[in-house]
């Protein structure tokens, strides 16, 4: 039986400039949906999981568009409600070569940004669920978001779901009077499974030096909080803004695992990636036999994002094997 996992989080509305023109050359947009939890869901109903993303949509024709984004690409959308007029949006200029890309955010008063706990029964969601999966950007938008992540999360815990937080944030985007440093512990804590970085620890934990190995400081939190039981991250080395270099480790409490560092040359659309890494690391961890396997299988799947434009990564468990095993080729498949 397929595994099945569900997501919560923000789903927006991107609007890009044609091709790589600027915001000033564009007199139209080209108009994708996206949200890292969103994102990730797909990508792993696309591997062949059962997924559903929980969110709040406007109760307009934005909404029901949204809605219909999700169904397309095979997700459930029977734990999404619907509220208030506004979609949250965010407008993307993409970069080449050496002009990076730029990202302006339209979502203040959001209607999932005014989402409430008493909005979602997380029992009757999370029945017959194997994984759930939030982001650090969920309870940066509200108070009332994060209340619900924290309530997903304590109770998937409850019921025996593995939970994973990919924890990383954006202090900038911490408007309603708390700091990340107040709330996103409080939620990592209660993870089985934390992607972030040397960096993130210190900067959400307060602990670790300026430069620390990741392994030193995965090792401290998972020594602080013992549930975590495997601290994930994502290297990149950034050569030019269509030329860059990945690789996936991952400490589980015993041994330090890398996965091979994945060479690419020429990205089509850099948004995204880091879901797609997540995704695969979910279905890894889940239907691999050991964390080897599990961290390539997310480093391929991440590369291959970097091939597909739009938000979400859209491949197959045979093209991030293929990528495994060391074809890349790109040769047609007939």
């Amino acid at each position: 039986m397929a595994k099945k996992l569900i997501t919560f989080g923000e789903v927006m509305m991107r609007l890009s400039p044609p091709g790589y023109s600027k915001f000033s050359q564009a007199s139209s947009f080209e108009l994708v949906y996206g949200g890292g939890e969103a994102n990730v869901a797909i990508s792993c109903a696309y591997l062949g999981m059962k997924a559903a993303h929980v969110t709040r949509f406007p109760d307009n024709a934005l909404g029901k568009a949204a809605t219909q984004f999700l169904r397309k690409h095979w997700l459930s959308s029977e734990h999404v409600i619907y509220g208030d007029k506004m979609m949250g949006k965010y407008f993307l200029e993409k970069g080449a070569v050496h002009r990076p890309s730029e990202v302006i955010y339209e979502r203040e008063g959001s209607a999932f940004s005014l989402i409430e706990p008493s909005m979602i029964d997380w029992e009757d969601v999370l029945k017959d669920a194997d994984w759930f999966h939030w982001t650090g950007i969920t309870p940066a938008i509200s108070e009332g978001a994060a209340m619900c992540c924290l309530d997903a999360i304590k109770t998937a815990n409850k019921m025996g779901i593995t939970v994973s937080g990919d924890i990383n944030s954006r202090s900038n985007m911490w408007k309603y009077g708390k700091t990340m440093q107040e709330i996103i512990p409080e939620l990592a804590k209660n993870c089985d499974i934390v992607i972030t970085s040397s960096r993130g620890i210190q900067e959400m934990f307060g602990f670790g030096e300026s430069g620390s190995k990741f392994q030193e400081s995965a090792r401290e939190l998972m020594k602080r909080h013992p549930r975590i039981k495997k601290v994930v991250r994502k290297t990149r080395r950034t050569i030019s803004a269509s030329h860059h270099q990945i690789q996936g480790k991952i400490w589980n409490g015993k041994d330090y695992i890398k996965s091979e560092m994945l060479n690419i040359t020429h990205i089509i659309d850099r948004v995204g990636t880091g879901d797609a890494f997540a995704s695969g690391l979910i279905y890894g961890l889940l239907h691999y036999d050991n964390d080897q396997q599990a961290i390539s299988f997310a480093t391929a799947a991440c590369a291959l994002k970097h091939t597909v434009p739009g938000d979400v990564n859209l491949v197959s468990v045979d093209n991030v094997t293929s990528l495994m095993e060391g074809d890349t080729s790109g040769a047609i498949k007939r």
